[in-house]
């Protein structure tokens, strides 16, 4: 087994290159990048976020010891190189030297220990010279991808403000608000070509159109469904491989035998090839597996084969509630649409938003890293799954695991659906990347926007 490579990623690139580099503008420094967000961060502190959290705008600010690429590949970052001890439970990580946090101190690995520390209180990390050593409890050869998750940046607080080492420092934040980014002038990595970022943080679609429309952001994140209209508008728009799941996860697992064939029944039932194409417009990919296959190359095996499954009586089934967010409108279609797939094979399921007495949920779950067995434990996490555990990084492996979540019955895949920015006039050199990362530090100005 092997991953296979995700042409819409390619096909991206070349667009975006297309569009770009033809009349592209000399790279050049100035300006203000403003951009609009979901995302509406009640804090910064890496050491606070979650799992999924933060993949925007930490780590602009923070950085990890190391990172993932464009192309998904993990790469050494704050860290110069690694190695790992016996059994994958004791890791050490030699910092990059002339790394400086944002007031001029020198990173060190003491800095580097407390931060880690904050973040994961189970592992055991300390300094050696210019190194960082940490031991963890069990078994963990995804270490050096964890180190890559936003909550893993490494910060200093320094009274009252809270340094990283990235190519942004804070300027202003307001919580869930707005965040101002100045741009760090002696950053290791070469100084960003914005002088400064601004982000409106909890803006809906909606909201981030109309900022798109009026002139007040450059980038906004687009809703699968819109992408194909923002195109036809004549935007520029950009879109990572699928990178979130849209799932039902079940409250409790199955209690009897007809209650595991009535959820298979229900599996079986969904049209998830018209939710992809009619409701997210084509954008996306039907889904019966927890993983995409452009990041395992196995999906297709959990492709239910034959017909679906015959109507379950009424009184079998009984009445199922189905709840979601209706903070974004596509939601409520799709658990619509489930709702309708159900009564077509019996089941009577009804549909309300965001009751917590619900039997099942509608969840969309980012897959938080372009690691595969980090991401299939951060979407077991959000649907309230047994977190699987791994002794390797074997294909083999992650299979076995992600078959068994399947088989528990508590989550039922419906689409992939990739995360897509739309890019206003006057930006350049904003590329797409496969995991839908801003790589903000690389991008520029033109006149067109001041």
């Amino acid at each position: 087994m092997r991953r296979i490579a995700w042409p819409l990623f390619v096909i991206s690139s070349i667009l975006a290159l297309a569009g770009g580099t033809a009349a592209a503008v000399r790279p050049h420094y100035g300006g203000t990048l403003h951009v609009a967000l979901r995302e509406a961060p009640p804090f910064l502190d890496p050491a606070q976020l979650s799992v999924a959290q933060g993949k925007q705008i930490s780590p602009l600010i923070f950085e990890g010891l190391t990172q993932f690429d464009a192309h998904g590949r993990l790469q050494p970052h704050l860290a110069a190189r690694w190695e790992s001890g016996v059994g994958n439970q004791r890791w050490q990580f030699w910092l990059r030297p002339g790394v400086n946090f944002h007031d001029g101190t020198p990173l060190t690995a003491d800095a580097v220990a407390a931060s880690l520390r904050a973040a994961n209180p189970a592992w055991r990390v300390s300094a050696s010279g210019d190194s960082v050593v940490i031991e963890t409890t069990a078994f963990d050869p995804q270490l050096p991808a964890e180190l890559a998750l936003p909550r893993n940046g490494i910060a200093r607080h320094a009274g009252d403000k809270l340094l990283g080492t990235g190519p942004f420092q804070i300027s202003q934040f307001q919580p869930g608000r707005a965040l101002v980014l100045a741009a760090n002038e002696d950053y290791w990595g070469g100084r960003p070509f914005v002088d400064s970022v601004i982000a409106l943080l909890g803006q809906n679609w909606r909201q981030q159109l109309i900022a798109l429309e009026l002139g007040k952001a450059d980038v906004v994140e687009v809703a699968p469904e819109q992408v194909r209209r923002a195109g036809l508008s004549g935007r520029t728009t950009v879109e990572s491989a699928p990178n979130e799941l849209i799932a039902l996860a079940l409250t409790r697992g199955a209690e009897s035998a007809e209650e595991a064939r009535l959820r298979q029944a229900l599996s079986a039932g969904i049209d998830r090839a018209s939710i992809v194409d009619v409701l997210l417009q084509g954008q996306g990919e039907a889904a019966e597996a927890i993983l995409p296959n452009w990041m395992t190359g196995y999906a297709m095996l959990f492709a239910q084969t034959g017909q679906r499954s015959g109507n379950v009586t009424a009184a079998t089934a009984g009445a199922i509630t189905l709840s979601y967010d209706a903070s974004d409108p596509a939601n409520q279609l799709i658990a619509e649409r489930v709702a309708v797939n159900a009564r077509d094979v019996g089941i009577q399921l009804q549909t309300a938003a965001s009751t917590a007495n619900a039997d099942v949920r509608l969840l969309r779950i980012p897959l938080a890293s372009p690691q595969p067995q980090l991401a299939l434990q951060a979407v077991a996490t959000a649907a309230g799954l047994a977190v699987p555990q791994f002794q390797g990084t074997s294909a083999e492996e992650l299979y076995a695991r992600e078959k068994e979540l399947l088989q528990s019955g508590r989550i039922i895949p419906l689409a992939h659906v990739p995360q897509a920015s739309a890019i206003g006039p006057g930006v350049e050199g904003w590329r797409a990347d496969l995991f839908g990362d801003y790589r903000v530090a690389d991008v520029w100005l033109s006149g067109s926007r001041p």
